[in-house]
């Protein structure tokens, strides 16, 4: 990663549910671990460990620089909105507002099937949820 991940200033989580069918675990992780060479994510569960390929720790490590470039970016997007066409004309949603109330997924494909990661950032102030 190009980006130190200490630019974040907040923890941002990623998981995955288990692969192994008997098992209902959630496989969580610091989205910025996964710049270390031997990165592994366990199951808390089932205890099945999961190696990252650099293919994988790559598209995370970009969605990092993705959450540190709108870090970076808070007080503009303060000032903007997402506008929504509707029958009475159009609706202004704050661009900060869908950061905070929208999940975020990135469904990546990892041993030739589709898998979704949620991604969870804590938010920069106290006052975002508000």
């Amino acid at each position: 990663m190009s980006r130190p991940a200490s630019q974040l200033g907040a923890k941002a989580q990623i998981d995955f549910h288990c692969f192994s069918p008997e098992c209902d675990g959630v496989v969580k992780f610091n989205l910025a671990d996964i710049a270390g060479r031997d990165f592994q994510a366990v199951c808390p569960k089932c205890h099945r460990s999961y190696a990252l390929d650099s293919g994988l720790k790559d598209k995370l490590g970009r969605m990092l620089e993705l959450i540190i470039a709108i870090r970076k970016a808070e007080d503009i997007l303060g000032d903007s909105n997402v506008s929504v066409n509707v029958a009475g004309g159009e609706v202004k949603i704050p661009y900060a507002l869908l950061l905070t109330r929208l999940n975020t997924l990135i469904t990546l494909e990892v041993g030739g099937r589709k898998v979704d990661f949620h991604l969870w950032v804590e938010p920069a102030s106290p006052d975002t949820f508000r």
